[in-house]
């Protein structure tokens, strides 16, 4: 691999456009040859569909290095390689072709194989070059047995030659090379990790795992980070629930060869732990570190006697197969999709709710040694990816894979003490975070003892969020602190989740039933009644308002505010929510609807609009977007669009019995220039309005 300069430290990467920072020249000194600059991944990344680690394999082969002409030459030799070897699936058969007229052929693909029962012997499955069932030697199974579970990317030599036997294959595998690093020296790699200060270090992970740690907070990095735990730390159940978007899979999907991600409607018993019909063992034999991706969902079809597996797995590191037990060492990681805002759960149910129901068993739950709040990940856009250096992926993988045999769970003791009484599995839960986050942080197993407290912390907040969640869903689970001791001065900490100092009225074990359309109401309260902690405001009256042309002083709020208190849903029928500063206008509205939302309740807005065919793939994105946006909010928004010639008129409804007919609709405001200095796009009354008519009465929806 090259490896850099002096002079080539110091120069401005032409093929970017940037000169490297101090950390970028650090990185590539201390570890020469094992870095790759980010954003070549990214490019290469939009002509190739293939795990990151396999690009970041080639690219830490020819383009290790920050000397601009080098780079450019091995970017170049990056795309030859995966032009000529890379099989898209679209091209196969012209692959085919290439190996049948010249015998032979190296291709880059993945490799799955499985056992041809009948015949006693391995086949392999090309996952886009489309060839099934080619015979494989069993010598490549024993030295790389993941082909049998889930399969592996390699660079495989392919041959073709017709056989005398019209029923055999004629083609033929002749080598088959995994793309992994050779190996890593650790003593090497904590020398170079060493002359990294800790700040430094968290911004190399950064970097490494993708993203730019400028746009991060210190607690945003750790928030991120706490991801490469299952890596690094045998046996360790995360869960993460929170808003789409926020990036919540990409390290399990693109960062490690170690790691699967399959989707949480897909496991079974026997994929995941053994078939009990031919005795083979599952995806926890092989993998480090498994990923149930999409494991949120009310409509997921849960098999209960999976679930009793995975809580003994979880707390035993034991399944069994007959009468054999077996152990494995394969960590688990939950990921889902949240729709509720915290204050929402915090008020009327708890975190676990959006979960397929057979999994919100207490004794399931407690097995999760850390529960990761998804909810404060900022969504992934552009500018938050990295265009600077990092580890090769492979690299770093294969040192987290190294520090599975390392034990750090007891190194706080040295400064700290637990000073309440915890249960066992709590203890289990944060000295395992803990001691993940030392791997990550601090590989030699050595920090001052503000830094040991700052993760200590955060490794019982993590285990603080699994325990109090459960306590609101099963009472027979007692209450306990989280406090920790400083034995030197004897500083006592209690460690409390941010969503509880943030709602402290709502961050009881109980919380308050949820009202719903379709539920009956509680008995002595009228089915009309507004939810419990609704603002009170003098009663809205019906009238018939006529706004002026040209007026100032109006806002959506003075106009409709009255008439949304106490609504729990809100249907908008506008069919002119189209143009870029009308759905301007419906996100004023939908902010508007939030602000007077009491904290903890919510309020469902739908929209009913219409198109025209010029501008409705736009009108779709941006209206998707809007949804997205304030998905987990106090106001989540859906819409459709409605076909028919005849939909004209404008009106706001309510679940309350308030109908607002607009002659308008939402588009009452003059043109203003949209400057972030401008009152009128920050005040609404501060904008001239256009002449409507609104007329507000009781109805139902």
């Amino acid at each position: 691999m090259t490896t850099t300069n002096a002079e080539s430290t110091g120069s401005v990467d032409e093929a970017s456009g940037r000169t490297p920072s101090p950390l970028d020249q650090k990185i590539l000194e201390h570890f020469p040859g094992l870095v790759v600059r980010k954003d070549l991944t990214t490019e290469l990344k939009q002509n190739a569909v293939v795990p990151t680690y396999v690009l970041e394999y080639l690219l830490g082969q020819h383009c290790a290095t920050d000397d601009p002409t080098l780079i450019a030459e091995g970017l170049e030799t990056v795309r030859r390689i995966l032009a000529k070897h890379y099989v898209h699936r679209n091209q196969a058969e012209l692959v085919k072709s290439t190996i049948k007229e010249r015998g032979t052929h190296k291709v880059i693909d993945k490799l799955t194989v499985e056992l041809n029962d009948k015949g006693g012997f391995y086949e392999v499955e090309f996952t886009n070059l489309g060839l099934k069932k080619v015979p494989i030697a069993v010598d490549f199974i024993k030295r790389y047995p993941k082909l049998l579970v889930g399969g592996i990317w390699a660079i495989t030599d392919v041959e073709y030659e017709l056989p005398a036997d019209p029923k055999a294959s004629p083609w033929q595998i002749s080598s088959v090379k995994p793309i992994q690093v050779a190996g890593v020296n650790h003593d090497e790699f904590l020398a170079a990790r060493a002359q990294f200060s800790t700040d430094e270090w968290m911004d190399v992970l950064m970097q490494s795992v993708g993203f730019n740690p400028e746009h991060f907070s210190r607690r945003a990095k750790l928030l991120t980070l706490i991801r490469l735990i299952p890596y690094c730390e045998r046996n360790y159940n995360l869960l993460e629930l929170g808003p789409k978007g926020t990036g919540k899979s990409h390290i399990f999907a693109e960062f490690s060869p170690h790691g699967m991600l399959i989707s949480g409607s897909e496991v079974t018993a026997p994929k995941l732990f053994v078939s009990n019909a031919n005795g083979k063992i599952g995806l926890v034999g092989y993998w480090d570190c498994i990923c149930f991706d999409e494991f949120a969902g009310k409509d997921k079809k849960v098999d209960k006697t999976l679930v009793d597996i995975m809580k003994n797995y979880m707390a035993n590191r034991t399944f069994s197969r007959g009468i054999e037990q077996l152990t494995a060492e394969a960590s688990m990681v939950f990921m889902g999709n949240t729709q509720k805002s915290v204050a929402y759960m915090l008020k009327h149910s708890h975190f676990y709710e959006p979960l397929p129901d057979k999994y919100i068993d207490s004794a399931f739950l407690d097995r999760i040694h850390a529960f990761n709040p998804g909810w404060e990940v900022a969504p992934v856009r552009h500018e938050l990816f990295c265009t600077g250096y990092g580890f090769v992926v492979d690299y770093i993988a294969e040192v987290l894979k190294h520090l599975r045999t390392e034990d750090y769970t007891g190194l706080y003791k040295q400064h700290f003490e637990i000073s309440s009484e915890v249960s066992t599995r709590d203890q289990t839960g944060f000295e395992k975070t803990f001691s993940g986050l030392m791997k990550i942080l601090h590989p030699n197993g050595k920090a001052t003892p503000e830094e040991i407290a700052e993760l200590l912390e955060f490794a019982m907040e993590c285990r603080r969020r699994v325990r109090e969640q459960i306590l609101r869903i099963d009472d027979t689970f007692r209450t306990n602190d989280f406090v920790y001791r400083s034995l030197n001065g004897g500083t006592t900490v209690t460690v409390l989740t941010p969503e509880e100092k943030q709602f402290p009225a709502f961050a009881g074990p109980r919380p308050e039933p949820a009202t719903d359309d379709d539920s009956p109401a509680a008995p002595g309260v009228p089915e009309s009644a507004p939810p419990a902690g609704a603002p009170t405001t003098p009663e809205a009256k019906q009238q018939h308002l006529v706004v002026p042309e040209n007026a100032k002083g109006w806002s959506y709020r003075r106009l409709f505010g009255d008439y949304l208190v106490g609504a729990q849903k809100i249907v908008i029928k506008d069919p002119y929510i189209r143009a870029f500063h009308q759905i301007r206008n419906l996100v004023e509205f939908l902010r508007m609807v939030n602000e007077i939302t009491p904290l903890g309740d919510e309020v469902r807005v739908h929209l009913i609009t219409s198109s025209d065919p010029e501008t409705l793939e736009k009108q779709k994105d941006n209206l998707t977007q809007v949804a997205e946006s304030f998905s987990g909010t106090a106001t989540p928004f859906s819409w459709e669009i409605e076909a028919s010639p005849n939909f004209h008129a404008r009106s706001i409804t309510t679940d309350t019995g308030w109908k607002i007919s607009l002659d308008r609709g939402l588009d009452i405001f003059q043109w203003f220039e949209y400057s972030q200095l401008s009152a009128a796009a920050t005040l609404q009354e501060a904008r001239l309005v256009k002449g409507c008519e609104l007329s507000s009465f009781k109805s139902t929806i």
